[in-house]
């Protein structure tokens, strides 16, 4: 599962967010432009999107999502096939349990494998 992915999940609740983005390991140039353009945590949602497809996969990256400068979502990538995924609306963490079906439950998000 890439970041790509998991930015379609988050639906029209992602839409509209505010990204800043950074990783223990860069493993592509976009890596570094994308932690250039979100330094000041105002990437907006589809600009994250462009930069992350098509197929990059990360490792040991955090996104931070925020809206009204609140952070409304995390996607932290462990390694290269498991997220964990933190959100203030339950209803973007049952939708993503729904569509993966081993995503294990963990305080306030949910820990994602990389097959659906």
């Amino acid at each position: 599962m890439t970041l790509a992915e998991l930015l379609v999940r988050l639906g029209s609740f992602g839409l509209d967010l505010k990204w800043r983005v950074e990783f223990d390991e860069v493993v592509d140039p976009r890596c570094v432009e994308m932690e250039r353009r979100s330094a000041d945590a105002s990437m907006d949602t589809l600009t994250l999107l462009s930069l992350t497809t098509p197929f990059l996969q990360l490792i040991d990256a955090e996104a931070r999502g925020s809206a009204d400068d609140r952070v409304v979502v995390v996607l932290t990538e462990v390694d290269s096939s498991l997220w964990e995924v933190r959100a203030v609306d339950e209803r973007v963490l049952s939708e993503l349990r729904r569509h993966y079906r081993g995503a294990t439950d963990l305080s306030a998000g949910v820990s994602l494998r990389a097959e659906p």
